[in-house]
């Protein structure tokens, strides 16, 4: 069996629940071993709409974001970090350590507002679920997005999270579950979904998450901090009540994100346990594209949901005081698929056997063993709304369109599996010049590179798995698809 053919057989049923729980229990015997002081606490914060032009370490002009400078002063930020282009693939693939061609998760699907599809834990594992097993208590507060709270709101427990504090995301027939800023409809493990009026989300988010690490101090944490902010709607916040224009908002939702960044290091300091966590800082996608801002002396407009540099390149930072190196700027290769394995590692948890990742660990360059990251390439894949058909949930071609790149060369690969596009990134940052006809021998050498890794990818994307439930009356129907598509693509989140 050649390798596209092996890709092909890879399904639910390979992965079935019993076959992970043996691997998971094997794993947590041999966790159980290792002293609780050695682990460290993990803080992964990731920013909703926000590209490194708004991050003022990176060179942006237009705002300042002292906190997260200053973890990025006493740490590590990457210049190529990649994401997901947009929202739901980003997501599934961090939490799975698989590309959205593997899982099926190619586009945006806004499960609580369109219903049918949600994130299969009989089919998915998750970082939380394998840190449990090395002893780790864990949290997540802000934005998930892909399961109904309203159909399994234990969903967040059957991910792996101990306790949660989730905006519900827009749920279908249900009004007031729009709000995510002023007046926010949250979830909780025990006060279930309601309104906080007079609330501003962001803070109850963080409130939570301070109050957990209050009580679990003494036990290795994995919180999970997927913020609201800075998406849509721009509004203003309690720290700038009166910015009215469009612009200034999304700049105060910036200062006020940075805010919470600061805050939430500073309970860590407060706790006593600043010297044994180790907090990363990124975004899921590029800003969103109604916002422009000046970095290193260029305009740059918000990339969300493009492939370009823009859209998928992301801020990246990482802080462990004592552990991190300080003051590193790096040009390591890496991408979403490598934070499972990264944080199981970091973590001295083992990802079962049955989950096969498409990452790999980057733990060794973050705690200063490791010059570079193994990474010789990394990808960006997943855009705009997914579609309907008979079966259910899809992307909207059997072959998503995906950037590939290395530290100088990019390429893009049309649906139908072929390279269109070459970029040298070095000289061209902003991708206009196509060398793919180029005769420079690097164009040549760097084109069969990711020529040889499009060819280890098969011709037709997976589909997103999950097992049947009731129909429910905000569910899509499969005819819907072509019609809404266009207006699902200016609203997807």
């Amino acid at each position: 069996m050649n390798r596209r053919q092996f890709f092909r057989t890879i399904g639910c049923g390979a992965l079935a629940a019993p076959m992970l729980g043996m691997a998971v229990g094997r794993s947590a015997r041999a966790a159980g071993a290792a002293g609780a002081a050695a682990k460290p606490n993990i803080l992964f914060i990731m920013v909703d709409d926000l590209g490194k032009e708004w991050v003022s370490c990176y060179g942006a002009e237009d705002i300042q974001t002292p906190h997260i400078d200053a973890l990025a002063a006493g740490g590590m930020r990457f210049e190529n970090a990649y994401s997901m282009p947009q929202c739901t693939p980003t997501r599934v693939t961090l939490l799975t350590g698989r590309y959205p061609w593997r899982t099926g998760w190619t586009n945006h699907w806004d499960v609580p507002r369109w219903g049918v599809g949600y994130f299969d834990w009989t089919c998915h594992t998750t970082f939380a679920r394998i840190l449990k097993t090395a002893g780790y208590t864990t949290a997540a507060a802000g934005k998930w997005q892909i399961n109904d709270f309203r159909v399994t709101p234990d969903a967040m427990a059957k991910h792996g999270f101990d306790d949660w504090c989730m905006w519900t995301g827009a749920e279908g027939g249900n009004p007031p579950s729009g709000e995510r800023y002023w007046d926010p409809y949250i979830l909780t493990r025990e006060g279930g979904s309601k309104t906080y009026k007079g609330k501003f989300g962001p803070d109850i988010y963080a409130d939570f998450l301070v109050d957990f690490m209050g009580k679990n101090r003494d036990k290795p944490m994995c919180l999970y901090f997927p913020m609201c902010l800075t998406h849509g709607p721009l509004v203003h916040t309690p720290d700038e009540p009166d910015v009215k224009a469009g612009l200034d908002k999304h700049k105060a939702m910036v200062r006020y994100t940075d805010k919470l960044v600061g805050r939430l290091v500073k309970a860590l300091d407060d706790l006593g346990i600043r010297d044994r966590t180790i907090v990363i800082f990124t975004t899921d996608n590029g800003t969103g594209g109604g916002s422009t801002g000046t970095m290193n002396g260029r305009k740059v407009p918000g990339g969300k949901a493009k492939e370009s540099e823009n859209g998928v390149c992301a801020p990246f930072i990482v802080n462990g005081p004592g552990r991190v190196p300080a003051g590193v700027v790096t040009d390591a290769l890496t991408d979403f698929t490598d934070l499972l394995p990264t944080f199981a590692e970091l973590a001295g948890a083992k990802v079962p056997d049955d989950w096969p990742v498409d990452g790999v660990s980057i733990a060794p360059l973050l705690l200063g063993k490791a010059d570079d990251s193994p990474r010789q390439w990394i990808m960006a894949l997943g855009h705009g709304a997914g579609t309907l058909d008979a079966d259910g949930v899809r992307g909207t071609a059997d072959y998503a369109t995906r950037v590939i790149r290395d530290k100088r060369f990019k390429v893009w690969v049309d649906n139908k599996a072929k390279i269109i596009r070459l970029h040298d990134l070095k000289a061209d940052l902003d991708e206009k010049q196509n060398l793919l006809a180029g005769d420079a021998p690097e164009s040549k050498a760097a084109l069969a590179k990711f020529q040889a890794v499009v060819d280890t990818m098969p011709d037709r994307d997976a589909r997103p798995k999950y097992e049947p439930r009731p129909a429910n009356p905000w569910d899509r129907k499969p005819s819907a698809g072509k019609k809404e598509g266009k207006k699902e693509k200016k609203a997807a989140t």
